[in-house]
């Protein structure tokens, strides 16, 4: 049906203004909106595979009946701009007086049917099977199901000299990587105790050995004289073994609070406030340049912010030695200047190890990288694994040239593709390549699928973030409806921000659902807890926890929470009241402060969205974030967050209330990352670089627009002629596609934080007329 009632005012979708679609969806969740035949209640279908529509949620035999005397009559263009009164609610203009079908402006945006991605190229299934063989190895691990097409099989049998195994999205890496210890063990008669392979991950390490265990005639005694193991691990053992007391593990700073109480020290001394400054940034920046293997008497500071952190660097590194601390860096740092400065240690490891795996080598870092150069010089056979097309570690040092340069660097190289993709349906596969195939640094390869499903993945179009989780939500429940499991689903996206309304309508449906349990609340993000503290302090001007979360926006030290404690006493007034009375003041924030106090009071009276631009723009919350909302993180810049926040607040009526929601989705922020641990068949929350290596039958990628994916300082970089940030946001959403086994689905908004947005450049090719055909037509 396309038309229903609202408080009386008839509704028709035909003229309905695009931005109203959320709001009509949630009053019909209350029971707000009825069917214009019956009475009944109906509610707004908002889902990517059909378009928007009136349906009765409780008595579905009614629905024929209705939609047969439906009122199909449109009033004209003419009736539609005549002049109306309009009254604002949650956030949107309507009409007074009339059908709430107007639209609440000239150029209101128009629904868009889904796309399914075609003209892709047909699927024609090839067949590899194992290199013939007639030996009883090749039978035993055939009668246990093990299977190698040629290509893998070849990677498998080549044990000699330097071998790079490009190993695509799906191809099998980890059985690739497992037949090959088996093969060189059992077939070569190589000790295993020369052979180091090692991981990214504890978890998968452990995968490595148990999946080793089903090969014929390995044992747990075999595997475990295996140097196998993460670069971490591995390596520790080593600098352990050379220094023992040095390396005593109750030397190890283990926790990021204690390496943060160490900077912190020396922050004090640049006057540094603890509740503004980005320590968490600044202890990812120093991880960085130990891991390119730049000391601290390397490092070039480009900007102030690097400036401060180069300062923290240093003392931070003067108080481990002098405490005689490390940290799980220096395992790999000081592994490396070990081996560098004791030649004859260096060479006894060369004689003992002869073979070297490493998996996951697109992930390696240069620290990682120049040690394996050494231990595995003498005997070339370094046996490297995977693919730069997923390359997506750069903020921690990994850096694609390691597999583009690889024959370089190690001579004689042999080099194995696995290009069949035994994960992806075609269409997911065949797409995802011509995303890739964008990258200009990269290795020229294609990866085949092994299945097709007849399935193409979706582009859809929300309106903005708000739709855009409702779509989601209102399909994976459709297809849990028709037999699919919670644990079917991903719902992925470039940066923790961009989950925000997706959890929200997650929290709402009742659905089971897992969070990461470094995922911070969106409602607690700095900027968002220090605008939200003004709406807070204008309903309770008395609010301790508010002032604090203000005072940063104030550009106030911490140090003034007591004085304005005391200001409060004295004067017998409230504590923004006290705001005042401050003095030792530069005269601009005196007159500042004096100018914004009179307007917390008002801001209870005005609508969320009205609130929140008074406070931005005349309390001076706008200059707050220019000079300090983007410090030490160039992905998450503070007025994404403001922008954010504004098109939450268009869903409230009162300041209460999007407080009040505030409040609940933080304390279900906490609750779903205890309850997480518990469920086993849940829709997976997951940033994309999270989600790399894991798959799941169906992906939605969120935010496929220009300034979310590709990311705003990819672009930013681009047009300073830098080039590799755009390339590994190609990179990061060709891993999330390859994450889909059976369908894709993913979202182009057409508002983004409040502003118009355009399709990512990296599927635009896509969405030319000649490739489009909307998934349904009625």
């Amino acid at each position: 049906m396309k038309h229903a009632v609202y408080k009386k005012k008839k509704i028709d979708l035909a003229l309905l203004g695009r931005e109203q679609y959320q709001f009509i969806y949630e009053t019909g969740l209350r029971g707000e909106v009825t069917c214009e035949q019956c009475g009944e209640q109906v509610r707004l279908y908002l889902g990517i595979e059909q378009p928007p529509h009136f349906y009765h949620a409780t008595i579905p035999h009614i629905r024929i009946e209705c939609e047969g005397h439906e009122v199909t009559e449109i009033r004209s263009q003419t009736d539609m701009n005549t002049q109306e009164e309009y009254v604002e609610r949650n956030g949107f203009r309507l009409p007074k007086s009339r059908n709430i079908q107007a639209q609440s402006h000239k150029n209101s945006m128009q629904w868009k049917n889904s796309i399914s991605i075609e003209l892709l190229p047909s699927f024609k299934k090839r067949v590899f099977t194992t290199m013939p063989d007639t030996s009883s190895y090749i039978q035993s691990l055939q009668e246990r199901g093990i299977t190698l097409d040629t290509h893998q099989w070849e990677a498998v049998t080549t044990t000699e000299g330097p071998l790079l195994i490009l190993a695509g999205a799906g191809s099998g890496k980890t059985r690739v990587l497992t037949a090959r210890t088996a093969y060189m063990i059992q077939e070569q008669q190589i000790d295993p105790g020369s052979i180091m392979l090692v991981t990214f991950t504890a978890k998968a390490a452990k995968e490595m050995k148990q999946r080793l265990l089903h090969y014929p005639f390995m044992s747990g005694a075999i595997i475990k004289k295996l140097i196998a193991g993460t670069f971490h691990s591995i390596f520790y053992k080593m600098i352990a073994h050379f220094q023992p007391q040095v390396w005593n593990m109750d030397r190890l700073l283990k926790w990021e609070w204690q390496k943060e109480q160490i900077v912190k020290e020396a922050g004090r001394e640049l006057h540094l406030e603890e509740r503004e400054f980005a320590y968490d940034q600044a202890l990812q920046q120093i991880s960085y340049w130990k891991n390119t293997l730049t000391g601290v008497r390397d490092v070039r500071p480009s900007s102030q912010w690097e400036e401060q952190v180069h300062y923290l660097y240093k003392h931070y590194e003067e108080r481990k030695r002098k405490e005689k601390m490390f940290d799980f860096d220096d395992m790999l740092y000081g592994c490396y200047t070990m081996l560098k400065e004791n030649p004859s240690l260096l060479a006894r490891y060369q004689e003992r190890l002869g073979y070297f795996l490493i998996d996951e080598f697109q992930d390696i870092n240069k620290v990682q990288y120049e040690i394996m150069k050494m231990l595995s010089a003498e005997s070339k056979n370094l046996c490297a694994v995977g693919d730069d097309d997923q390359s997506i570690y750069a903020f921690r040092g990994s850096d694609p040239s390691f597999i583009l340069n690889f024959e370089h660097d190690f001579p004689g190289t042999k080099v194995v593709t696995l290009s069949e993709n035994y994960r992806s349906a075609h269409n997911i596969v065949a797409s995802a390549n011509k995303v890739i195939a964008g990258n200009k640094e990269r290795r020229n390869k294609k990866m085949f699928a092994q299945f097709d499903n007849n399935a193409y993945p979706i582009v859809f179009f929300p309106y903005d973030e708000e739709e855009e989780a409702t779509m989601i939500v209102t399909d994976i429940k459709q297809k849990i409806q028709q037999g699919a499991h919670p644990s079917d689903f991903a719902i992925l996206y470039r940066t923790h921000s961009a989950s925000r309304a997706v959890f929200e309508r997650l929290t709402q449906s009742n659905l089971p659902f897992t969070v990461e349990q470094d995922a911070e609340s969106f409602y607690q993000r700095r900027m968002v807890r220090s605008m939200l503290a003004f709406l807070r302090l204008s309903i309770n001007p008395n609010d301790t926890k508010a002032i604090q979360d203000l005072l940063m926006s104030l550009f106030l030290k911490q140090s003034a929470l007591n004085d304005i404690k005391a200001l409060s006493i004295l004067n017998d007034v409230s504590l923004v009241e006290a705001l005042k009375f401050l003095e030792n003041l530069q005269p601009f924030q005196q007159k500042k402060l004096k100018k914004i106090v009179p307007l917390f009071a008002s801001l209870q009276n005005l609508s969320p969205l009205t609130a929140l631009e008074t406070i931005e723009k005349d309390m001076g919350f706008d200059d707050f974030v220019k000079k300090r909302g983007n410090e030490g993180n160039i992905m998450e810049k503070g007025s994404d967050d403001v922008r954010d926040l504004k098109v939450v607040a268009k869903k409230f009526q009162t300041v209460t209330e999007l407080l009040d929601h505030a409040d609940h989705m933080t304390a279900m922020n906490k609750e779903m990352k205890q309850l997480s641990r518990q469920f086993h068949d849940s829709v997976q929350l997951s940033t994309i670089h999270r989600a790399k290596g894991l798959e799941y039958k169906h992906v939605y990628v969120l935010s496929c627009v220009d300034g979310g994916l590709p990311h705003d300082y990819a672009l930013e970089a681009y047009r300073n002629e830098d080039e590799a940030p755009l390339e590994e946001e190609r990179r990061l959403l060709y891993v999330a596609m390859t994450r889909a086994q059976q369908s894709l689905y993913l979202s182009v908004l057409e508002t983004r934080r409040g502003k118009t947005a355009y399709p990512s450049r990296f599927i635009k090719p896509f969405l030319s007329k000649s490739l489009k055909r909307p998934v349904v037509t009625t």
